[in-house]
């Protein structure tokens, strides 16, 4: 296990329970949908105990390096919705993700993918606003997150502005033609509601 850095020893007790993967994703599942526009860091969420998609993917991050896996993020680009951020990690060479979502489907992936654009695009489908209209259209190249440029990350007190605009800005790559966007059909309404199923209404995105 590598070291935590910044954390106190509660902390660091509390991450060692989330010592796979499977178990990161268990504890972002357990606890509520944060509603608020906040960039909490790792510590504030394992203290306040609410996470965001992004909130979440960055405790993710903070979990897997424990574990010896590069905290990497994700940024998944949405028209007509938010977007998404995943925490990336390997295993036996394949790709795997864990996420904190309000959606149902957005959340862990097991560590079978070759490539992180074939990871991406097994969340296409369970990718929809509230209007079931598939959303997803980008994804960005994966971020890694260094003291160096985010120096306090894991336990910083201020909001993690900064972060989420470097994210924004990291290049990012189309998944579709502009003609297989058009030709897009609407989900069925049975995965729209399986998808929102104790979703919080307050943090979905309000379809104009």
């Amino acid at each position: 296990m590598a070291d935590t850095p910044g954390f106190s020893a509660a902390e660091r007790a509390a991450l060692a329970r989330l010592d796979t993967p499977e178990r990161v994703q268990a504890f972002l599942d357990s606890i509520p949908y944060n509603d608020e526009i906040t960039c909490r860091s790792p510590r504030r969420v394992l203290r306040d105990g609410r996470a965001h998609c992004f909130e979440g993917a960055l405790l993710a991050a903070a979990a897997l390096e424990r574990l010896g896996h590069p905290p990497l993020l994700v940024d998944l680009g949405a028209v007509r919705d938010d977007d998404h951020v995943i925490a990336l990690f390997g295993r036996r060479g394949a790709l795997g993700a864990v996420a904190k979502s309000n959606f149902t489907g957005l959340r862990y992936r097991a560590p079978v993918y070759r490539t992180v654009r074939e990871l991406v695009m097994s969340y296409f489908d369970d990718y929809f606003n509230t209007a079931g209209e598939r959303t997803l259209r980008t994804y960005s190249r994966p971020v890694r997150l260094t003291d160096r440029l985010h120096r306090g990350w894991r336990t910083a007190e201020d909001d993690l502005d900064d972060l989420g605009e470097r994210l924004d800005r990291a290049p990012h790559y189309r998944l579709l033609t502009r003609r297989q966007e058009r030709a897009l059909a609407p989900v069925d309404g049975r995965l729209l509601e399986a998808g929102l199923l104790g979703s919080n209404p307050k943090g979905l995105h309000q379809v104009e």
